[in-house]
């Protein structure tokens, strides 16, 4: 077939069978998404094997929870970034602190303090390097911004996730801070470590049939939001990963690998509470204002919840 039969061939199965009242865009949505794949089926010769394989192999994969490192893995969350990025662009919204992709690990509900909180459980103290990480967060008009929340969550020494890996404890590396009366916000944590896509699940079997890894640098995710001002989803990158900027997920950014500084200092050790040499991040964050007109900054998708 070609193309224009595709499309009459789609309308007929997916249009002119309507009965009962149609929802528009799911109609459009569907008609454009099915006409492509028929074209893709045609143009790339796939024989049945193959098109009952995929449809098996996006099952088994949305069995074992891996849509997510999907949608980070083939770009798709990248690309929703760029077309959000060029939608605030045009309607003059700039100077923010650049969004990146959430990624699937974030969990709702992290326990919630005021200017400072401590993130890790003390469970890796015998091996891991503290770290202290702080900023300013700044409101539209340029000013600090008391009050914003800042929902930050990142992994442990292992590269893994609490309530994902159940040799953690709750909300291990998640918390919830509400700037101070100065616009401020400070974690003392961990350095985190990178992780890979399950070397035996579906999103690796995948990239090795492309030629590509599933390795993501040390990064710590970050949600900020406030009266007035757009939900900024973002995170930074650890300076000095061997992945920082080879993330399979093409998550790194400009802007979003602020320097690390190594702190060895006694005085300046003693001062933090810490017994042992720190890594030191400072990460101010600029929220843009909210604006009509503009798609909405809370993606409204499914997330876990402990």
């Amino acid at each position: 077939m070609n193309h224009q039969q595709i499309d009459q061939l789609v309308k007929s199965f997916n249009v002119d069978t309507a009965k009962g009242e149609v929802n528009p865009r799911v109609q459009a949505v569907t008609v454009r998404l099915v006409s492509d794949l028929f074209k893709a089926i045609e143009d790339l010769d796939l024989t049945p094997h193959e098109v009952w394989k995929g449809m098996e192999f996006l099952i088994d994969a949305a069995k074992a929870n891996e849509i997510g490192l999907f949608a980070a893995g083939l770009g798709l969350e990248r690309f929703i970034d760029i077309r959000a990025d060029e939608a605030e662009e045009k309607a003059g919204l700039s100077g923010g602190t650049p969004r990146t992709i959430e990624g699937p690990l974030y969990v709702y509900g992290a326990p919630e303090s005021v200017g400072f909180a401590r993130m890790d459980d003390g469970a890796e103290s015998d091996h891991a390097k503290p770290m202290i990480l702080e900023g300013m967060v700044y409101g539209a008009d340029g000013q600090p911004l008391p009050n914003a929340k800042v929902e930050v969550w990142h992994a442990n020494t292992l590269g893994n996730y609490s309530f994902f890996d159940s040799t953690q404890s709750d909300f291990n590396h998640r918390r919830t801070i509400f700037t101070d009366e100065n616009g401020r916000y400070k974690a003392q944590s961990i350095v985190p470590n990178g992780y890979g896509c399950p070397p035996q699940g579906y999103t690796q079997a995948l990239l090795d049939q492309l030629g590509r890894h599933g390795r993501r640098p040390a990064h710590v995710h970050y949600f900020v939001t406030a009266d007035g001002h757009r939900k900024l989803t973002t995170q930074i990158n650890i300076d000095g990963d061997e992945y920082l900027w080879d993330d399979f997920a093409f998550a790194s950014r400009e802007g979003l690998v602020p320097p690390l500084q190594e702190v060895s200092d006694e005085a300046a050790i003693a001062e933090q509470g810490l017994d042992k040499a720190y890594a030191h991040i400072v990460f101010d964050i600029h929220l843009l204002p909210e604006s009509e007109g503009v798609f909405e900054a809370e993606n409204e998708r499914r997330r876990a919840s402990a």
